[in-house]
């Protein structure tokens, strides 16, 4: 299946879709790629595209006391962006870096707004994607205040356990807020 039709096919789980905003959703978004370590976004530039993943895996992470900590991890089938900024056109204190190999489908501010004025689902989609990425977003932020790092990396097991092999184990501990090191006790307690 080539890109489009599985950004297609994930639309149309979501609402049908008819010929002619195929036709526009295919024109719309652009094949967009990043190697491993390379960036989707960097802090302090304005996130000026919204990616649908098609192949590879994402995190999201900040600096914080000048260490970096992982807010977030997104794989193939969902969207990435620092919806934030993207949509108030303002520079972004998040970075999004690619861990393997990436391939996206992405599109502008501009022809988003385009996307939605000419296709009758396109809003209702648009507000199920946000609606879905904010419940992440909240989840995630209450994971960082209600539990302790243990309870967190049981999280992380429960909500990312398709990835737990295709992450490093210092980028997990930085989603968990602990050293490698203590990562490790956590893994030895609970296994």
């Amino acid at each position: 299946m080539n890109s489009h039709n599985i950004l297609l096919a994930s639309l149309k789980k979501l609402a049908p879709l008819d010929f002619e905003e195929e036709k526009l959703i295919l024109n719309a978004f652009k094949i967009f790629s990043l190697k491993k370590n390379e960036y989707y976004l960097q802090s302090t530039e304005v996130n000026t595209k919204l990616g649908f993943l098609v192949k590879g895996l994402v995190r999201y992470f900040v600096f914080k006391n000048e260490e970096e900590a992982t807010l977030e991890f997104t794989k193939e089938g969902e969207f990435v962006s620092d919806y934030g900024s993207f949509i108030s056109r303002q520079p972004s204190i998040q970075n999004i870096q690619a861990l393997e190999d990436c391939e996206f489908l992405v599109i502008d501010y501009e022809d988003l707004q385009n996307l939605y004025k000419k296709s009758k689902n396109a809003n209702f989609l648009g507000r199920m994607i946000i609606e879905h990425r904010f419940v992440i977003m909240v989840n995630q932020l209450l994971t960082v205040h209600q539990y302790n790092p243990e309870n967190r990396y049981r999280y992380f097991l429960q909500n990312y356990k398709d990835l737990v092999q295709r992450i490093p184990q210092y980028l997990i501990a930085s989603y968990v807020g602990v050293k490698p090191q203590s990562l490790s006790r956590i893994r030895k307690r609970i296994i």
